[in-house]
């Protein structure tokens, strides 16, 4: 995150960004649909194209300050301050690395997954931020420069989507020249940045990386699916259950029907079922001739239109014959 003045007029950059995307997505069998949508949602509010401007928040308005945000409950500022950028050079070099972390994370975990996952961690890293300056200046009086900070930008999110991407790997990877383990990546680029770049927020990207930790544990204790997915789905079945029970207290009994059974449970009725001694189908005490093969009935039910004596003396062709001219009615 960094704070500054507010530009949209694209110095080449941009082209630069959709070049590269273009690139890298013509060279994927599957193009990940998110990661593509967060690219373009963030150039397009840089941009603000005339269409749109008067459907967007200006950037004085959604600023990521902690102490207006609980001052004055503002939510405007919580949810979409990541999503705005100060400056063509912080637009693109945070876009680049979304679009090599997103291709990577979305590829391997599914869209919808990782849909829900950036959502949950857009949420966890602004939380965690917010919960950090106001624990400074409750604790160690630090109202400045954390607690009035103005801070903008994806990079909260990023450094929270490193720690996922580097979590479980054991190799080695190189910082800014400083080689070190990839899982503590996150870690050292978090103080580098903040050696080196003047005007970044620390404490955005310290609660990127807690966020991203935080997600792990907690997809860790859901049986590695994501919990925001798995609340949902709680949710939906809350819900359902309600409908679910009127749907049972509401339900009409079927109509009962001559249809028998074959080989399986015989069917409620008022009648005792009969078996067919032609085909042996079961069929129901309603009827008088056999539902498969149209054959009498020959118990001590109703007369049978077929006499006993031809019942046994019926082909094999002439029980096929009668089925298909009983079902072809």
């Amino acid at each position: 995150m960094e704070g500054g003045r507010w530009g949209r007029v694209s110095r080449g950059m941009i082209p630069l960004l959709a070049l590269h995307t273009v690139s890298e997505y013509s060279r994927l069998d599957r193009k990940p649909p998110v990661t593509a949508a967060l690219l373009a949602a963030n150039t397009i509010i840089y941009l603000r194209p005339k269409f749109i401007n008067p459907l967007i928040p200006t950037i004085d308005q959604v600023w990521f300050n902690p102490h207006l945000i609980l001052k004055y409950k503002d939510l405007k500022r919580f949810f979409l301050s990541p999503f705005f950028h100060i400056n063509e050079s912080h637009l693109v070099y945070n876009m680049l690395s979304l679009l090599w972390k997103g291709i990577q994370l979305e590829t391997s975990m599914g869209s919808a997954e990782f849909a829900s996952m950036v959502a949950t961690l857009v949420a966890m890293s602004q939380g965690v931020t917010l919960l950090l300056a106001k624990s400074l200046l409750l604790f160690f009086d630090y109202e400045r420069p954390f607690y009035n900070e103005y801070a903008v930008g994806f990079s909260g999110v990023l450094f929270a989507m490193k720690v996922v991407v580097n979590a479980q790997s054991d190799d080695y990877t190189s910082v800014h020249g400083l080689m070190v383990p990839t899982r503590y990546a996150a870690w050292a680029e978090l103080f580098l940045i903040q050696m080196f770049v003047p005007g970044v927020s620390f404490l955005g990207h310290l609660g990127g990386i807690l966020a991203g930790l935080l997600y792990l544990r907690l997809k860790a204790s859901f049986s590695g699916s994501n919990p925001v997915r798995q609340l949902m789905r709680g949710f939906s079945r809350a819900l359902s259950c309600p409908l679910r029970l009127v749907k049972n207290l509401l339900r009409i009994q079927p109509r009962i029907t001559g249809r028998g059974t074959s080989g399986g449970r015989s069917a409620r009725d008022t009648l005792p079922m009969w078996r067919c001694d032609a085909c042996t189908f079961d069929n129901s005490g309603r009827l008088n001739v056999c539902e498969m093969c149209s054959t009498g009935r020959t118990d001590d039910g109703p007369s049978s239109p077929v006499p006993t004596s031809e019942i046994h003396d019926l082909s094999l062709e002439e029980l096929r014959r009668r089925r298909i001219q009983r079902f072809g009615r």
